[in-house]
C-alpha cells in the first residue's frame, strides 16, 4: 500500500492545529474542479474564499479540508490561518525528506529549465517539481507539502512580482543547487528598474544549503552583481556558470529543420547532443543550464543529456502542434501564450522566423507590468515581427496599441480591445499550411486564443470524420 501524504496526526503536529477526525491523505489540492478523491482541499483566502467551495471539495471525494473556520463532524484540519498553515506543512515536508532539492528563478525560461529537469530526474527515481507555474506565495508551500517523503530529486521554481518576494521562498525550499536563468525587463511596473529586478532574483540564494551550489549565466549584464550577491548570501557556495564560451556548459552548435532543434553542448568538459521538440536558440542556454543543474545533483551530463532527449514544452510554453481547418487542410500552431516580456518576445519572434511555412500569421497580447516604459517596449518589438516576414498580424489590448502604430503601413494589422475579439478573427484566416505564433502576458488572454483554436479544430476534425460516414 502507498505510504499517505500526510495523516491527520502528521499534520497536526507540523501546523500546531487541531486535527478533526483521522484521516490521510493522498495529495492537495486548492481547487474543486480538479481536486481528486483522497486530496486535502487547502481553503485559501484569495481572488474567492476558498472556504466557499469547502462542500464542492467533500462531495468530490476529499479526504480532508484545511480549514480556518469551526467545523465538526467532517475530517479536516482546523487552523487560524490556512495560508500560514500550508508554509508550515510544506516547511515540515522538507525537513522530513533527504531530497536534492533546486531552486530555480530567472526574468525568461524558468518554467522551460524546471521543466527540462523534471524530465531529467524523472528518469533516475522518485522526482517532484512545481506543476505548471506554481511559483508565487501559495505555489511553494503547496508544491513542498506535495513533496512525498521517498523524493530523491525535487526542483522548485521561484517568481516575483514585487520587492521582498523571492527570499522567504528560498528559504523554505532550502536547496542544495540554486540558478537564475536571465535578467530581463519584467514585472517592472512593481519593482521599478531592472536593477532592482536583478538584486530581488539573487535572493534565490538566500536559503541555499551550506556547500550548495550557485548557478549564474555568465553572458547575463548582470553576472558580476548576482555573483557577488551569491557569496555574500551563501559564502561558501559553489559557484558555477553556463550560456557562453568559457562558462561550464554552453551550446557548440546549434541546427534546426524549424521543427525540431538539435544542440550540441559542452558541459564540464563533455560534449553532448540534445534534440528538442522546439525552435530557436535560446533553447540551448536553457538546455545548458539544465545539463548544469542535474549534474549538481549527482547525474552524468551524459545521462542526464540522454534523458532530456525529445524535451517538447507543454501547453503554453511554445509547444506545437497542428490544427484542423474547416474543409481540408491544416495549419501549425505554435503557443506560447502563457506569458510574455520583451525579451521573452522577442526569442519567440526569432524561433517562428525559423519556422517553414507557406505564409506565417502572428497573434500577440500585450505585455503586462512593464511601467512608464511599456509603449516603447511594445513599439520596440516592430522588427522582430517584420523579420518574420508575417502575411498578417494581429494584435490585442490597450497596452499594445504602439505596436499597431509602430507596424502601420509595414504588414496588414488587426486590432482588438481583448483576445477573445481575435478568436473568429483569427480561425477564418487560416489556410493549409499556415503557421501561426501567439504569445502574450497571461493576463492578456491570449490563452483563449489557443484553447478556441483547438475547440474549432476539433469540430473540423468530427466534421471531415462524419463527412465519410453513411
Amino acid at each position: 500500500m502507498t505510504k499517505p501524504l500526510w495523516t491527520s496526526e502528521e499534520a497536526a503536529k507540523a501546523t500546531g492545529c487541531r486535527a478533526v477526525g483521522r484521516w490521510a491523505i493522498c495529495g492537495l489540492s486548492i481547487d474543486t474542479r480538479s481536486i481528486q478523491p483522497g486530496d486535502m482541499f487547502v481553503a485559501l483566502k484569495d481572488v474567492r474564499d476558498g472556504h466557499d467551495f469547502v462542500p464542492n471539495a467533500y462531495e468530490a471525494g476529499a479526504g480532508a479540508c484545511l480549514v480556518s473556520r469551526p467545523i465538526e463532524d467532517v475530517p479536516a484540519l482546523q487552523v487560524d490561518d490556512t495560508l500560514t498553515a500550508l508554509e508550515a506543512m510544506g516547511r515540515a515536508a522538507r525537513a522530513r525528506t533527504d531530497a536534492f532539492c533546486c531552486a530555480i528563478t530567472g526574468s525568461v525560461g524558468k518554467t522551460s529549465v524546471k521543466e527540462m529537469l523534471a524530465q531529467i530526474f524523472r528518469a533516475f527515481g522518485p522526482a517532484h517539481w512545481s506543476v505548471k507555474s506554481f511559483n508565487n506565495h501559495w505555489g511553494v508551500p503547496l508544491t513542498l507539502a506535495r513533496m512525498p517523503q521517498d523524493t530523491t530529486r525535487a526542483v522548485f521554481e521561484i517568481g516575483m512580482n514585487t520587492p521582498g518576494e523571492i527570499e522567504p521562498r528560498s528559504e523554505m525550499v532550502r536547496p542544495h543547487a540554486a540558478l537564475i536563468t536571465k535578467i530581463a525587463p519584467a514585472h517592472l511596473e512593481g519593482m521599478g528598474s531592472e536593477d532592482a529586478v536583478a538584486l530581488e532574483k539573487s535572493a534565490i540564494f538566500a536559503g541555499l544549503e551550506s556547500g550548495g551550489y550557485a548557478i549564474l549565466p555568465l553572458g547575463d549584464n548582470f553576472y558580476e552583481f548576482l555573483r557577488g550577491k551569491a557569496a555574500e548570501y551563501a559564502p561558501d557556495a559553489k559557484i558555477l556558470t553556463f550560456g557562453t564560451e568559457g562558462s561550464q556548459a554552453f551550446v557548440t552548435d546549434y541546427e534546426t529543420d524549424g521543427v525540431s532543434s538539435r544542440f550540441t553542448l559542452e558541459v564540464l568538459g563533455e560534449t553532448v547532443d540534445v534534440s528538442v521538440d522546439a525552435v530557436g536558440e535560446h533553447w540551448g542556454q536553457n538546455v545548458a543550464a539544465a545539463l548544469l543543474m542535474a549534474n549538481c545533483s549527482g547525474l552524468g551530463v551524459l545521462e542526464a543529456a540522454k534523458a532530456l532527449n525529445g524535451y517538447a514544452p507543454p501547453e503554453g510554453r511554445g509547444n506545437a502542434e497542428w490544427l484542423n481547418l474547416e474543409g481540408e487542410g491544416r495549419a501549425l500552431m505554435v503557443d506560447d501564450a502563457y506569458n510574455a516580456n520583451p525579451e521573452s518576445m522577442r526569442a519567440a519572434l526569432a524561433g517562428f522566423a525559423m519556422r517553414p511555412a507557406k505564409r506565417k500569421l502572428i497573434a500577440l497580447g500585450e505585455m503586462k507590468e512593464l511601467g512608464p516604459d511599456a509603449d516603447a517596449l511594445h513599439a520596440g518589438l516592430a522588427p522582430e515581427i517584420l523579420a518574420c516576414e508575417p502575411a498578417r498580424v494581429f494584435l490585442s489590448g490597450q497596452g499594445i496599441k504602439p505596436l499597431v502604430k509602430a507596424l502601420d503601413g509595414k504588414v496588414e494589422v488587426s486590432w482588438a480591445s481583448k483576445a477573445g475579439d481575435l478568436h473568429e478573427m483569427v480561425n477564418k484566416s487560416l489556410i493549409n499550411g499556415d503557421a501561426l505564433l501567439i504569445k502574450g502576458s497571461n493576463a492578456s488572454g491570449m490563452g483563449t486564443l489557443a484553447g478556441a483554436l483547438r475547440r474549432f479544430s476539433a469540430q473540423n476534425n468530427d466534421t471531415s470524420k462524419g463527412a465519410g460516414e453513411e
